[in-house]
């Protein structure tokens, strides 16, 4: 029997982190050395995305969704 402690997690909410397309961001785009990829941290790798692809900008409002859905309603 497993005794339950606080060793137990519950899932996490968030979607792992995207080792792969960081690692092809960073080692391919950035064209880091592995040793200074390994050496950032994600909130570096993100600040540099964004220095390349510029800010992502904010989520639609829900007015902006219901006239997108009213404008297409297939």
């Amino acid at each position: 029997m497993i005794a339950k402690g606080n060793s137990a997690r519950a899932p996490s909410p968030r979607p792992p982190f995207p080792f792969t397309r960081a690692m092809a961001f960073g080692l391919g785009v950035l064209r880091l050395g592995p040793r200074d990829f390994w050496s950032m941290t994600p909130r570096e790798l993100f600040h540099a995305a964004e220095g390349v692809y510029g800010h992502g900008g904010t989520c639609m409002s829900r007015a902006g969704l219901d006239a997108l859905m009213r404008d297409f309603p297939d």
